[in-house]
């Protein structure tokens, strides 16, 4: 009776964490499509607040809770263990003693938004060239029982517990205090429970010699015992200068303890054009898993997860396949490379891969600061080679989401795609005359999008192009739409919506 009671007890436990949104992309495959029902099409935001930026929600419709983030707000939206993960700015301080330009992770309380903790992320006064002003936290997190793992935008892999410092400092790493200060003094901060908990972290640019460019920009995924992710590696200020070739663009870390395993030698870093922003996916491919990446030098990646050791003992990642995700007139006219930045030239990989049956998704583009240009969406196969491209996309930094056959599919420019997920036929474009940096997710039968002008775009998820509203949020959106348990989560650039049916 007491075994089937502790069965019973883990079958609920897998049940409702199913109903989480535990990593950027949902899970490994990072597609974005997830399970829900009655979400709600009405949806009017409410107002804000002109003096305090707190969300008035007297006349909203179908907000569960809104809670006020930084000015800005990249980091897409995690949802588990009954928290829900934010990456923001420092613009509204929850602790009044630390004030100024910081990176930050918001943990609120699933239930009624309730700010929990966060962890408070010194800048590195490199500013544009590798931590830009105000930009705040770029990355997700990935959470897995009580931990989560992130990477900062001090380019550092950091381990924390999801319930802050309200159950004790716990792990080897006991210097919060000091590492959450930016006192020119070094004077700690007065540690509270409203404060992260790190467990370790791994500081890349110091262990690897890495030159994130920008932003250090990824969201692991984590593979048994390994934590694969990217570096953002890239070129310095000058734009053409890249200061560590020899630098991996990909690594996987010990998720106990944050050593080192094994990096990438394919020399993804002596061909970035830019940075290596893209996150990981992991999947199967003719029936063995893989770590699929896009790279920072416009190839689409396949590696074995389990390193092998080189001749000099470090543990090295063996390439199963790469694939150029440009075609050939993008990187070269009359046997001449096209410069890149232009609008007809080649473009790195920036939206996460999705593998989905067997086969991998990926769209090409570049930093929005270089505007528009030519694109493509690739189907790779699972033995490396193209099962369809299409060039009618132009540049996109959006994941897809593929679902029932169809893939869905965003541009920079402001359009959405529908193709056949198996032969690349398109079925409609669809235009929001606005800039579009998230991606699509497919839930409940819709297809939904937010943009830069600060509207949720509401698509039927068919072959048939339909549009069912077109809501008005109070700030841009930039991050991407998620879900879990029901409940929509919409992140605009200063506050976050948990969307459902409910009056108020």
């Amino acid at each position: 009776m007491k075994t089937t009671t502790i069965q019973l007890l883990s079958a609920l436990t897998l049940a409702a964490s199913a109903q989480d949104w535990p990593m950027w992309g949902k899970d490994g495959s990072r597609n974005m499509v997830g399970q829900a029902k009655n979400l709600p099409t009405e949806i009017h935001a409410g107002d804000v607040d002109g003096e305090t930026e707190a969300a008035i929600l007297k006349d909203a419709k179908n907000i569960k809770w809104a809670t006020k983030l930084g000015s800005q707000a990249y980091g897409n939206t995690v949802v588990a263990g009954g928290k829900v993960f934010v990456g923001t700015n420092n613009e509204s301080p929850r602790d009044p003693n630390e004030k100024g330009d910081r990176g930050v992770l918001m943990a609120f309380n699933e239930k009624d938004g309730s700010f929990a903790w966060q962890l408070i992320i010194p800048k590195l006064g490199a500013g544009k060239v590798s931590d830009w002003e105000y930009v705040g936290l770029c990355s997700s997190p990935i959470v897995e029982g009580d931990r989560a793992w992130l990477v900062t935008n001090r380019g550092e892999v950091v381990c924390l517990d999801i319930h802050g410092q309200s159950n004790g400092n716990d792990g080897p790493f006991q210097d919060e205090a000091k590492y959450m200060s930016a006192a020119k003094d070094g004077t700690p901060i007065k540690l509270g429970k409203e404060h992260a908990d790190i467990i370790w972290k791994y500081d890349m640019r110091a262990e690897l010699g890495v030159f994130p460019h920008n932003v250090s920009s990824c969201s692991p995924v984590i593979v048994g015992d390994m934590l694969f992710t990217a570096t953002s590696n890239g070129v310095d200020w000058s734009h053409t200068n890249i200061p560590n070739e020899s630098a991996p663009s990909l690594v996987a870390l010990d998720k106990k303890t944050g050593k080192l395993l094994g990096e990438e030698a394919a020399g993804v870093s002596s061909r970035v054009l830019h940075a290596s922003w893209s996150s990981p996916a992991y999947g199967k491919l003719n029936g063995k898993g893989a770590i699929v990446w896009g790279g920072g030098d416009g190839f689409t990646y396949a590696f074995d997860p389990k390193p092998v050791k080189d001749e000099e003992g470090y543990g090295i990642f063996k390439e199963l396949w790469r694939i150029d995700c440009n075609p050939p007139e993008y990187r070269l006219k009359e046997g001449k490379p096209i410069k890149y930045a232009t609008y007809s030239g080649p473009s790195e990989v920036i939206g996460t891969v999705v593998i989905v049956d067997g086969l991998t998704y990926a769209v090409i583009g570049q930093d929005p600061e270089h505007g528009d240009g030519v694109g493509q969406i690739v189907c790779i196969g699972p033995d490396g080679k193209t099962k369809w491209a299409s060039k009618e996309m132009g540049r996109s930094i959006s994941t897809v989401s593929v679902s029932d056959g169809l893939v869905f599919a965003a541009e920079y420019d402001g359009d959405i795609h529908c193709f056949d997920a198996k032969t690349g036929k398109s079925y409609w474009k669809y235009e929001t005359e606005s800039r579009i940096w998230g991606s699509t997710l497919v839930a409940d039968g819709k297809v939904w999008l937010g943009t830069e002008d600060g509207e949720l775009h509401i698509l039927n998820a068919s072959k048939e192009k339909k549009s069912y509203e077109v809501i008005e949020f109070p700030a841009p959106i930039y991050s991407s739409a998620v879900v879990a348990a029901d409940v929509l989560y919409i992140a605009t650039q200063t506050h976050l919506y948990a969307i459902s049916q409910t009056t108020k």
